[in-house]
């Protein structure tokens, strides 16, 4: 682990706090370290290992497409990206699909999409409303877009086009909507922000109120889309249907693509207005194609939604245990432990230390986002050691 750490350290970029941990191999729902010490895997890549790690379908689709062929770039036609394309489409309420690299890559390109149909239908209106605590990426851009002050003022002056305000509230969107505004863009559930919650009825009166003042609804699924919140996307358990929506994360099965979806009455690019070297290039697609189709026929998202169900009733229960426990939140296989104070860090190091792995998101706030297909004993075995923990730091 040291010589690990070490080279970091000397020769790699400071952009990260990493826990301590080394893993050389993955398996369903577990990963092993160099010491060959298992650990149950609550965190799947952020969200990424949507099938576990190195599923068999995901594995067998990237081996058989890597020695076919790799990448032509998108001056050309290639049969996996139009297989994916099909896919998605036909599996939502989008018409039109162009494939990144990655989260931040089907933000950015969503909003240069919502600002083309603001310049060619809108006036030229380009401003993008979206809320405090979002989370769209890093980009310059979508630092921008993002609502959170520790992201933003490292980097000020930010490209101007974005309004950040306050989220589950309709009427400061009404407020902030001007002739210049071209769109909304939300996260259904903020994922990175905390996992926070939408009232009832606030994706439903915000996409009322982008019908009525013409303007269209980008909903960021990077997070919440394929299977996580227990509908293949979150749209669907809210009853909305965006006009754009980005996605990314669980698409590829641990490989690196994003996408964005459109109607075909938002689809405005021509040749030319948007492009990727990389995005959506065989290997990828190959295996998000697997695993989008593997996600479909298996119901994958229904078990997210079982499983996640039963995951909270557990986190119910310890949070009857522990009164320092302020919050237990979420849908499917997103969901939050909020802490009265900040004891995160000491939880997630207790944790670690017998095996499980969760994610912090802040001082007070735990994160869990495992993969998709874990069962319910897994779930038992990872309150277990969070009660341990738990009651650790209670002591």
């Amino acid at each position: 682990m040291a010589k690990w750490e070490e080279l970091e350290k000397k020769y790699f970029m400071g952009t990260f706090k990493r826990v301590p941990g080394v893993f050389v191999k993955g398996k369903g729902a577990r990963l092993w370290d160099e010491n060959d010490k298992k650990y149950l895997d609550f965190v799947a890549g952020w969200a990424v290992d949507s099938l576990g790690h190195c599923h068999p379908v995901v594995v067998e689709a990237i081996t058989k497409q890597a020695q076919t062929l790799i990448q032509t770039s998108n001056q050309f036609y290639t049969i996996p990206q139009l297989q994916l394309a099909e896919l998605l489409v036909e599996n939502s309420c989008l018409d039109k699909v162009f494939f990144g690299n990655s989260g931040v890559e089907a933000t950015e390109g969503a909003v240069k999409l919502a600002r083309r149909y603001g310049k060619l239908k809108l006036n030229g209106a380009y401003e993008v409303i979206t809320t405090l605590n979002s989370f769209h990426g890093r980009t310059l851009a979508m630092t921008a877009a993002t609502g959170q002050a520790k992201f933003q003022e490292p980097y000020l002056p930010l490209p101007i086009g974005f309004v950040n305000v306050e989220y589950n509230n309709i009427e400061a969107i009404k407020v902030a909507t001007t002739n210049q505004t071209c769109a909304v863009m939300l996260e259904p559930v903020q994922a990175e922000g905390g996992v926070n919650m939408p009232g009832d009825n606030y994706l439903k009166e915000v996409r009322a109120w982008c019908d009525q003042q013409g303007i269209l609804l980008i909903l960021d699924e990077i997070q919440t889309g394929i299977g996580r919140v227990g509908t293949l996307f979150a749209y669907e358990h809210y009853g909305v249907e965006p006009d754009i929506m980005a996605l990314a994360k669980g698409l590829g099965g641990g490989m690196p693509i994003g996408a964005i979806m459109a109607k075909n009455e938002a689809s405005v690019f021509v040749p030319g207005d948007h492009g990727s070297t990389f995005g959506g290039n065989p290997v990828a697609c190959a295996a998000a194609y697997a695993t989008l189709k593997f996600i479909i026929e298996h119901d994958i998202a229904g078990n997210a939604k079982n499983v996640g169900d039963y995951f909270m009733v557990g986190l119910k229960k310890l949070k009857q245990k522990y009164p320092f426990i302020a919050d237990v939140r979420g849908l499917g296989l997103l969901l939050a432990m909020e802490f009265s104070s900040n004891i995160a860090q000491s939880v997630l190091l207790d944790c670690l230390e017998m095996g499980l792995l969760v994610n912090q998101l802040k001082p007070n706030t735990l994160r869990f986002i495992p993969p998709l297909i874990i069962s319910n004993g897994e779930v038992d075995e990872a309150v277990d050691i969070l009660d341990k923990a738990l009651a650790a730091v209670a002591h």
